[in-house]
């Protein structure tokens, strides 16, 4: 069955009729079809956006916290589909499943909770007589476009937020799983969304420069929401600046883990199994650098390795507790064993798992990883992490500095003083004192540094990202002027 567009709360086929697959990429077997947005058809989308606008930006806060309200409880009715669908879509264990849909929940229900918090201020004036303030209002419609990899939790938050605050939403799934994205905006449909509120947009890889270009330029859009890589955001920003369009991007990370000579080091093992393997390590936040003090790395690897290498390696469809499943896609398997390669040959030694022989590859940890190796800056994005060994405590920060994101970040330290002082120097967006760099809650803004984006989704940050402030003023009408 066809994955269709919703535009105005109506499902329908792409214009022209194209479709796109969805490959498994162990089996080659088609897993999803969806339907192939044109320009065409964004454009109409746009259009909708545009006068479901005129509506929903008057729509009370009791009246959308009540939909979003009704949407995350819609949402978790849905685990199983979820559930099933992740795990045939994009190879999620039940584990992140069932994360995405409990965090996707919570997430909603507070950003209904933002509805009554969107605030103006009164302003100081100098004008006897006059009352001066500012207003929050809704921007307009917001394109938000998302990924695979966090499907159901980066999807609400793009989506939630946006509507709390008064805004249309285009909603732009990721080809990889169009029956995922499907899966969530027909909750907030079930929830009673007017038409035109929420748009649903999937296209083909080869359209999607177009569609996307063609839906920033659209004059109703005024904000744009990307979750993705480097590579793709910045083309985001550029397209959004040439049409003067305020942008979130929220993108690549290198995420480091810091390991000091004082550390717990069963709590930083436990912690480390999770934050570098959790979904195969195709999670933005996922650890894929260890600094650790050399007075304590070899206990650290030998505690670490013997967990990674216990780790089970599955299909999610076939076992509910396997953690490890396949990679996105075999592309990822040819670019990771070439970063082992090349680390390797310059002095890396492999502790647990090995090369990629298919996409469903064992878990990986390197050890000895050096800044002359491809490994230690690039993003692995799968199964594979790393170990830097480091003196002390001030080259562990320089190395965490030393690479061109800054997403989240982790220090395992019993100083708790010294690992404030670190964190305070660490070039990061999240650190996590004596916690796993994968963590996300909803009440708490969440963002990059450097490469890694700008701006932050969650708790009432999200009203800087989608409401513009507007000054008003109350003056006496007869009041004097200088001519």
């Amino acid at each position: 069955m066809t994955v269709q567009l919703t535009i105005d709360n109506s499902k329908r086929d792409a214009s022209d009729g194209k479709t796109f697959q969805r490959i498994d990429p162990l089996n080659g077997k088609t897993v999803s079809v969806g339907a192939a947005c044109s320009v065409e058809d964004a454009l109409q989308a746009a259009e909708s956006s545009a006068r479901a606008f005129r509506t929903w930006s008057n729509t009370g806060p009791t009246e959308r916290r009540r939909i979003l309200l009704a949407a995350a409880d819609a949402l978790e009715a849905k685990m199983a589909d979820f559930c099933t669908v992740m795990a045939e879509e994009i190879g999620a264990s039940q584990l992140w499943a069932q994360f995405n849909v409990g965090a996707s929940a919570g997430l909603m229900r507070e950003a209904a909770a933002l509805t009554t918090q969107i605030k103006g201020e009164t302003i100081p004036t100098d004008k006897p007589g006059a009352l001066s303030m500012t207003l929050r209002q809704p921007v307009g419609t917001v394109l938000s476009i998302v990924p695979w990899n966090g499907p159901v939790i980066l999807g609400a938050r793009a989506i939630a937020y946006p509507l709390a605050c008064g805004n249309t939403v285009i909603f732009k799934g990721s080809e990889n799983s169009p029956r995922t994205h499907a899966l969530l905006a027909e909750a907030f449909y079930e929830a009673g969304l007017p038409a035109g509120v929420l748009n649903f947009l999937i296209s083909a890889p080869e359209d999607a420069a177009a569609v996307t270009d063609a839906l920033v330029a659209h004059d109703s859009v005024r904000r744009v929401n990307f979750t993705g890589s480097t590579k793709v955001g910045r083309m985001i920003a550029q397209t959004c600046a040439t049409h003067l369009k305020r942008c979130l991007l929220e993108l690549g990370g290198k995420a480091p883990f810091i390991v000091l000579d004082d550390a717990d080091i069963e709590g930083a093992v436990n912690a480390a199994v999770f934050g570098a393997f959790l979904y195969q390590g195709q999670i933005c936040m996922s650890t894929e650098r260890f600094v650790v003090d050399e007075r304590v790395a070899d206990d650290f690897v030998s505690r670490f390795s013997a967990r990674v290498a216990a780790l089970e390696t599955n299909l999610p469809s076939e076992s509910a507790a396997c953690v490890i499943g396949p990679m996105i896609a075999q592309g990822s398997m040819q670019r990771i064993n070439q970063l082992l390669d090349d680390a390797i040959g310059k002095g890396a030694q492999i502790v647990a798992g090995g090369l990629a022989e298919t996409a469903l590859m064992a878990p990986t940890l390197v050890d000895r990883v050096t800044r002359d190796m491809a490994i230690y800056d690039e993003e692995t994005f799968g199964p594979v992490t790393t170990i830097v060994r480091v003196k002390d405590a001030e080259q562990a920060l320089e190395v965490a500095n030393d690479t061109a994101y800054g997403l989240s970040s982790s220090i395992f330290s019993a100083n708790v003083t010294k690992a404030l002082n670190l964190a305070a120097r660490l070039d990061a967006g999240c650190v996590h004192i004596n916690g796993a760099t994968v963590q996300n809650e909803p009440q708490a803004p969440y963002g990059g540094m450097k490469k890694s984006g700008y701006g932050r989704f969650d708790g009432s940050a999200v009203i800087e990202e989608f409401t513009e402030v507007k000054w008003v003023t109350v003056e006496p009408s007869d009041q004097p002027y200088p001519f």
